[in-house]
Protein backbone atom coordinates (compact mmCIF):
# COMPACT_ATOMS: atom_id res chain seq x y z
CA UNK A 1 0.00 0.00 0.00
CA UNK A 2 1.46 3.19 -1.02
CA UNK A 3 1.84 5.92 1.50
CA UNK A 4 0.77 8.67 -0.57
CA UNK A 5 -0.66 9.95 -4.23
CA UNK A 6 -1.42 12.29 -6.32
CA UNK A 7 -4.35 12.92 -8.20
CA UNK A 8 -4.67 15.70 -11.37
CA UNK A 9 -8.07 17.27 -11.92
CA UNK A 10 -9.02 19.31 -14.35
CA UNK A 11 -10.93 22.61 -14.18
CA UNK A 12 -14.66 22.67 -15.78
CA UNK A 13 -16.40 25.17 -18.39
CA UNK A 14 -19.84 25.63 -18.78
CA UNK A 15 -20.31 25.63 -22.76
CA UNK A 16 -24.36 26.45 -22.16
CA UNK A 17 -25.60 26.50 -18.28
CA UNK A 18 -29.64 26.52 -18.74
CA UNK A 19 -31.06 27.12 -15.42
CA UNK A 20 -35.24 26.60 -14.78
CA UNK A 21 -37.20 28.10 -11.95
CA UNK A 22 -36.49 28.63 -8.07
CA UNK A 23 -37.97 25.16 -6.53
CA UNK A 24 -39.69 25.02 -3.21
CA UNK A 25 -36.15 23.10 -2.04
CA UNK A 26 -34.39 26.37 -2.70
CA UNK A 27 -32.80 24.79 -5.90
CA UNK A 28 -33.28 25.53 -9.40
CA UNK A 29 -33.24 22.34 -12.13
CA UNK A 30 -30.25 22.95 -14.56
CA UNK A 31 -29.63 21.36 -18.19
CA UNK A 32 -25.87 22.43 -18.16
CA UNK A 33 -22.93 21.33 -20.50
CA UNK A 34 -19.84 20.67 -19.04
CA UNK A 35 -16.00 20.50 -20.61
CA UNK A 36 -13.03 19.87 -18.87
CA UNK A 37 -10.59 21.94 -19.71
CA UNK A 38 -6.57 21.94 -19.12
CA UNK A 39 -6.21 23.98 -15.71
CA UNK A 40 -5.35 21.58 -13.36
CA UNK A 41 -5.22 21.46 -9.49
CA UNK A 42 -2.92 18.59 -8.04
CA UNK A 43 -4.02 17.34 -4.52
CA UNK A 44 -2.29 15.12 -2.76
CA UNK A 45 -3.75 12.19 0.15
CA UNK A 46 -1.23 11.33 2.26
CA UNK A 47 -1.05 8.94 5.25
CA UNK A 48 -0.29 11.18 8.34
CA UNK A 49 0.70 9.71 11.90
CA UNK A 50 -1.96 12.56 13.63
CA UNK A 51 -5.44 11.17 13.85
CA UNK A 52 -7.99 12.58 12.06
CA UNK A 53 -7.84 15.00 9.10
CA UNK A 54 -6.10 17.78 8.08
CA UNK A 55 -5.91 20.14 5.08
CA UNK A 56 -3.32 22.65 3.91
CA UNK A 57 -2.47 24.14 0.76
CA UNK A 58 0.68 24.41 -1.09
CA UNK A 59 0.31 28.44 -1.90
CA UNK A 60 -1.19 30.57 0.84
CA UNK A 61 -4.53 32.81 -0.25
CA UNK A 62 -7.10 33.99 2.44
CA UNK A 63 -9.94 33.01 0.04
CA UNK A 64 -9.51 28.80 0.68
CA UNK A 65 -10.48 27.78 4.02
CA UNK A 66 -8.61 24.54 5.33
CA UNK A 67 -11.15 23.12 7.74
CA UNK A 68 -14.57 21.63 7.14
CA UNK A 69 -15.93 24.55 5.23
CA UNK A 70 -13.19 23.05 2.20
CA UNK A 71 -15.37 20.25 0.03
CA UNK A 72 -12.02 18.43 -0.03
CA UNK A 73 -12.02 18.27 3.57
CA UNK A 74 -15.82 16.99 3.85
CA UNK A 75 -14.84 14.42 0.70
CA UNK A 76 -12.60 12.57 3.08
CA UNK A 77 -14.23 13.10 6.10
CA UNK A 78 -17.50 11.09 4.14
CA UNK A 79 -15.01 8.65 2.40
CA UNK A 80 -13.56 7.64 5.61
CA UNK A 81 -17.36 7.04 7.44
CA UNK A 82 -18.31 5.26 4.36
CA UNK A 83 -15.20 3.05 4.37
CA UNK A 84 -14.33 2.66 7.86
CA UNK A 85 -11.39 4.29 7.73
CA UNK A 86 -9.58 5.19 10.92
CA UNK A 87 -6.14 6.20 9.60
CA UNK A 88 -4.91 9.93 9.83
CA UNK A 89 -5.51 11.53 6.31
CA UNK A 90 -3.34 14.29 4.92
CA UNK A 91 -4.70 16.53 2.08
CA UNK A 92 -2.40 19.11 0.50
CA UNK A 93 -3.66 21.12 -2.65
CA UNK A 94 -1.88 22.93 -4.81
CA UNK A 95 -3.70 24.65 -6.27
CA UNK A 96 -4.23 26.54 -10.40
CA UNK A 97 -8.02 26.42 -11.13
CA UNK A 98 -9.05 29.55 -9.58
CA UNK A 99 -10.89 30.25 -6.41
CA UNK A 100 -14.43 31.17 -6.71
CA UNK A 101 -14.48 31.55 -10.51
CA UNK A 102 -17.07 29.88 -11.86
CA UNK A 103 -14.79 26.63 -12.98
CA UNK A 104 -15.61 24.20 -9.93
CA UNK A 105 -12.54 24.78 -8.23
CA UNK A 106 -14.17 23.06 -4.92
CA UNK A 107 -15.36 20.86 -6.28
CA UNK A 108 -12.61 19.42 -8.28
CA UNK A 109 -10.90 19.17 -5.18
CA UNK A 110 -13.24 17.14 -3.62
CA UNK A 111 -13.46 15.05 -7.02
CA UNK A 112 -9.85 14.45 -6.53
CA UNK A 113 -9.75 13.35 -2.83
CA UNK A 114 -12.51 10.96 -3.53
CA UNK A 115 -10.42 9.30 -6.63
CA UNK A 116 -7.41 9.49 -4.36
CA UNK A 117 -8.72 8.27 -1.20
CA UNK A 118 -9.75 5.24 -3.61
CA UNK A 119 -6.20 4.90 -4.71
CA UNK A 120 -4.50 5.09 -1.26
CA UNK A 121 -6.98 2.68 0.73
CA UNK A 122 -6.92 0.46 -2.64
CA UNK A 123 -10.82 0.79 -2.31
CA UNK A 124 -11.57 -0.75 -5.81
CA UNK A 125 -14.09 1.68 -6.32
CA UNK A 126 -15.78 2.26 -10.29
CA UNK A 127 -15.64 5.05 -11.54
CA UNK A 128 -19.38 6.13 -11.52
CA UNK A 129 -19.24 4.43 -8.04
CA UNK A 130 -17.09 7.84 -7.13
CA UNK A 131 -19.62 9.98 -8.63
CA UNK A 132 -22.14 8.93 -6.83
CA UNK A 133 -20.46 9.84 -3.94
CA UNK A 134 -19.14 12.91 -5.30
CA UNK A 135 -23.03 14.02 -5.58
CA UNK A 136 -23.26 13.45 -2.26
CA UNK A 137 -21.25 16.84 -1.37
CA UNK A 138 -21.90 19.19 -4.54
CA UNK A 139 -23.49 19.04 -8.17
CA UNK A 140 -20.09 20.06 -10.05
CA UNK A 141 -18.27 17.03 -8.41
CA UNK A 142 -19.36 14.13 -10.18
CA UNK A 143 -18.64 15.44 -13.81
CA UNK A 144 -14.91 16.90 -12.14
CA UNK A 145 -14.29 12.64 -12.05
CA UNK A 146 -15.79 11.49 -15.06
CA UNK A 147 -13.99 14.85 -17.35
CA UNK A 148 -14.54 15.11 -20.92
CA UNK A 149 -17.66 16.58 -22.35
CA UNK A 150 -20.49 15.99 -20.48
CA UNK A 151 -24.65 16.80 -19.81
CA UNK A 152 -25.65 17.76 -16.28
CA UNK A 153 -29.14 17.60 -15.33
CA UNK A 154 -31.01 17.65 -11.98
CA UNK A 155 -28.99 20.02 -9.90
CA UNK A 156 -25.93 19.18 -12.56
CA UNK A 157 -24.67 15.78 -11.09
CA UNK A 158 -26.35 13.88 -13.12
CA UNK A 159 -24.20 13.17 -15.58
CA UNK A 160 -24.15 11.81 -19.19
CA UNK A 161 -21.04 11.59 -21.47
CA UNK A 162 -21.60 13.72 -24.75
CA UNK A 163 -19.77 13.01 -28.41
CA UNK A 164 -16.88 15.50 -29.05
CA UNK A 165 -14.83 15.60 -31.80
CA UNK A 166 -11.40 17.39 -32.01
CA UNK A 167 -10.06 19.85 -29.60
CA UNK A 168 -10.89 23.32 -28.63
CA UNK A 169 -8.93 26.11 -27.68
CA UNK A 170 -9.57 28.53 -25.13
CA UNK A 171 -8.45 31.79 -23.51
CA UNK A 172 -9.60 32.08 -19.93
CA UNK A 173 -9.73 35.83 -17.98
CA UNK A 174 -9.48 35.60 -14.97
CA UNK A 175 -10.00 37.81 -11.66
CA UNK A 176 -8.45 38.89 -8.67
CA UNK A 177 -11.95 38.48 -7.03
CA UNK A 178 -14.51 35.67 -6.80
CA UNK A 179 -18.74 35.42 -6.98
CA UNK A 180 -20.51 33.73 -4.55
CA UNK A 181 -22.61 31.11 -6.58
CA UNK A 182 -25.49 31.39 -3.81
CA UNK A 183 -25.27 35.36 -4.76
CA UNK A 184 -25.02 35.37 -8.41
CA UNK A 185 -28.37 32.90 -8.20
CA UNK A 186 -29.99 34.81 -5.92
CA UNK A 187 -29.60 38.05 -8.36
CA UNK A 188 -31.11 35.39 -10.74
CA UNK A 189 -33.79 34.98 -9.34
CA UNK A 190 -34.15 39.02 -8.75
CA UNK A 191 -33.45 39.61 -12.37
CA UNK A 192 -36.59 37.52 -13.33
CA UNK A 193 -38.67 38.16 -10.69
CA UNK A 194 -42.61 37.99 -12.49
CA UNK A 195 -40.85 36.62 -15.45
CA UNK A 196 -42.30 32.85 -16.64
CA UNK A 197 -39.27 30.90 -16.54
CA UNK A 198 -38.66 28.18 -19.00
CA UNK A 199 -37.76 24.31 -17.80
CA UNK A 200 -33.96 23.86 -18.12
CA UNK A 201 -33.39 22.21 -21.72
CA UNK A 202 -29.87 21.26 -23.67
CA UNK A 203 -29.01 23.67 -26.70
CA UNK A 204 -29.50 21.27 -30.09
CA UNK A 205 -27.36 23.48 -31.90
CA UNK A 206 -24.77 23.38 -29.21
CA UNK A 207 -24.60 19.15 -29.24
CA UNK A 208 -24.52 19.11 -32.99
CA UNK A 209 -21.56 21.61 -33.14
CA UNK A 210 -19.55 19.08 -30.29
CA UNK A 211 -20.52 15.88 -32.72
CA UNK A 212 -19.26 17.67 -35.76
CA UNK A 213 -16.16 19.43 -34.33
CA UNK A 214 -17.34 22.51 -35.45
CA UNK A 215 -15.93 25.35 -32.85
CA UNK A 216 -17.40 28.20 -35.26
CA UNK A 217 -20.98 26.70 -34.70
CA UNK A 218 -19.66 26.39 -30.70
CA UNK A 219 -19.04 29.88 -30.71
CA UNK A 220 -22.14 30.96 -31.37
CA UNK A 221 -23.87 28.07 -29.58
CA UNK A 222 -22.43 29.24 -26.21
CA UNK A 223 -24.53 30.48 -23.49
CA UNK A 224 -25.16 30.81 -19.60
CA UNK A 225 -28.17 31.81 -18.17
CA UNK A 226 -26.20 32.98 -15.10
CA UNK A 227 -24.36 35.16 -16.89
CA UNK A 228 -26.47 38.35 -16.77
CA UNK A 229 -26.59 37.79 -13.30
CA UNK A 230 -22.94 37.77 -12.85
CA UNK A 231 -22.39 40.90 -15.17
CA UNK A 232 -24.85 42.73 -12.74
CA UNK A 233 -22.72 42.04 -9.87
CA UNK A 234 -20.04 42.67 -11.31
CA UNK A 235 -19.98 45.10 -14.33
CA UNK A 236 -16.52 45.11 -15.45
CA UNK A 237 -17.50 41.24 -16.68
CA UNK A 238 -19.19 43.21 -19.78
CA UNK A 239 -16.17 45.37 -20.62
CA UNK A 240 -13.99 41.95 -21.05
CA UNK A 241 -16.85 40.21 -22.80
CA UNK A 242 -16.71 42.88 -25.25
CA UNK A 243 -13.03 43.43 -25.61
CA UNK A 244 -12.97 39.18 -26.55
CA UNK A 245 -15.15 39.17 -29.39
CA UNK A 246 -13.95 42.58 -30.74
CA UNK A 247 -10.50 40.91 -30.91
CA UNK A 248 -12.10 37.82 -32.42
CA UNK A 249 -13.41 35.32 -30.60
CA UNK A 250 -15.85 32.54 -32.04
CA UNK A 251 -17.71 33.32 -28.75
CA UNK A 252 -17.57 33.87 -24.33
CA UNK A 253 -19.43 34.10 -21.75
CA UNK A 254 -19.09 33.60 -18.29
CA UNK A 255 -18.14 30.23 -17.14
CA UNK A 256 -21.14 29.15 -14.78
CA UNK A 257 -21.42 31.78 -11.85
CA UNK A 258 -18.38 33.82 -12.99
CA UNK A 259 -16.41 35.83 -12.67
CA UNK A 260 -14.00 33.69 -14.52
CA UNK A 261 -14.68 34.65 -18.52
CA UNK A 262 -14.21 31.84 -21.59
CA UNK A 263 -13.41 32.79 -24.82
CA UNK A 264 -13.72 30.15 -28.05
CA UNK A 265 -10.62 30.67 -30.28
CA UNK A 266 -9.94 28.87 -33.78
CA UNK A 267 -6.78 27.44 -32.60
CA UNK A 268 -3.45 27.87 -31.12
CA UNK A 269 -2.33 30.59 -32.42
CA UNK A 270 -5.57 32.31 -32.53
CA UNK A 271 -5.69 32.27 -28.73
CA UNK A 272 -2.14 32.92 -28.35
CA UNK A 273 -3.09 36.30 -29.97
CA UNK A 274 -6.24 36.83 -28.21
CA UNK A 275 -4.24 36.73 -24.64
CA UNK A 276 -2.11 39.20 -26.07
CA UNK A 277 -4.82 41.24 -27.13
CA UNK A 278 -6.72 41.11 -23.90
CA UNK A 279 -4.12 41.47 -21.44
CA UNK A 280 -2.70 44.78 -23.54
CA UNK A 281 -6.24 45.98 -23.28
CA UNK A 282 -6.06 46.58 -19.23
CA UNK A 283 -9.47 45.25 -18.95
CA UNK A 284 -8.22 41.97 -17.11
CA UNK A 285 -5.02 41.64 -15.35
CA UNK A 286 -4.68 37.74 -15.47
CA UNK A 287 -5.12 35.95 -19.12
CA UNK A 288 -4.40 31.98 -19.49
CA UNK A 289 -4.57 29.59 -22.48
CA UNK A 290 -6.17 26.32 -21.87
CA UNK A 291 -7.95 23.49 -24.38
CA UNK A 292 -10.45 21.02 -24.11
CA UNK A 293 -11.84 18.25 -23.48
CA UNK A 294 -9.19 16.76 -21.20
CA UNK A 295 -9.88 13.57 -18.60
CA UNK A 296 -11.67 13.74 -15.30
CA UNK A 297 -9.54 13.34 -12.05
CA UNK A 298 -6.47 11.23 -12.21
CA UNK A 299 -3.70 9.67 -10.13
CA UNK A 300 -0.65 11.05 -11.66
CA UNK A 301 1.53 9.50 -8.84
CA UNK A 302 2.20 7.34 -6.10
CA UNK A 303 4.72 6.94 -3.71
Amino acid sequence: MPSSVVTRVPGKINLQLSVGPLQRDGYHPVATVFQAVSIFDDVKIALSDKSGISINSAKSDERLPLDNNNLAFRAAQLMAKKFDISDGIEITLNKEIPIAGGMAGGSADAGATIVGIDALFSLGLKRNEMEKIGSELGADIPFTISGGTAIGTGRGDQITPVLSRGSYSWVLALSSSGLSTPAVYNECDRLREGLQVAPPHVSDSLLQALSKGDAVALGRALSNDLQPAACSLKPALRLILDVGMDYGALGGLVSGSGPTVAFLAENEDHALDLVVALTSSGVVGNVVRASGPVPGARVIESA
